[in-house]
């Protein structure tokens, strides 16, 4: 029997600090991960940027270092015109740069959410925890 694959979140649920914690640590080294992780809807959008900016950055950075180890020679030369190097070496980073900043976008955007997170598990627990009872002098 197949197993299957759900994308839907569960119902939303107060988190303890510990799992806050987990969300925390899974969305610094996979954006969105973690938020969906602790039930909120706005890591669907932070996942997509995350994997986005990781393929570009994967794909169009091969082709950029490919293209300027074979092309090393040539811009040793060209050193009394840095501008054509500039331009050349653009054109063949830009998509790769943009990968990267999209990849920075979720990466801060799921630190944000983190933090808010915990934040909301730190009131939770708060709320949660019983009175003191003072023994009778």
């Amino acid at each position: 029997m197949p197993t299957k694959i759900s994308l839907a979140l569960g119902p939303r649920q107060p988190l303890s600090r510990q799992v806050a914690w987990g969300c925390f640590t899974t969305n610094v080294t996979l954006p969105g991960f973690g938020t969906l992780l602790a039930g909120r809807i706005t890591g669907y959008p932070q996942v997509i940027l995350t994997l986005a900016g990781f393929a570009l950055t994967t794909i169009f950075g091969i082709q950029a270092i490919s293209w300027f180890l074979n092309n090393w020679t040539q811009f040793q030369q060209l050193q009394d015109q840095p501008d054509l190097y500039l331009r050349e070496f653009w054109m063949h980073m830009r998509w790769a740069l943009l990968g990267i900043a999209l990849f920075a976008l979720a990466w801060l955007w799921a630190l944000v959410s983190s933090l808010a997170i915990l934040a909301e598990a730190r009131a939770t627990e708060k709320r949660a925890v019983p009175p003191k009872i003072h023994p009778p002098s």
